[in-house]
């Protein structure tokens, strides 16, 4: 909200996809950390894309 992420779109949207992927077998921090972000970065941006 405040200030721009230093991840592009497409990076945050792949996070974003590799979550999905999961089906709910892999928790946020899980697939977070393959990324490189926290978990809570990675649920945030989750949100964001259900908006």
């Amino acid at each position: 909200m405040g200030r721009k992420s230093p991840y592009p779109a497409e990076f945050r949207n792949d996070a974003v996809a590799l979550y999905r992927a999961a089906g709910g077998k892999r928790a946020y921090a899980a697939v977070a950390a393959d990324v490189g972000v926290t978990g809570e970065t990675l649920r945030s941006w989750v949100r964001q894309a259900d908006e």
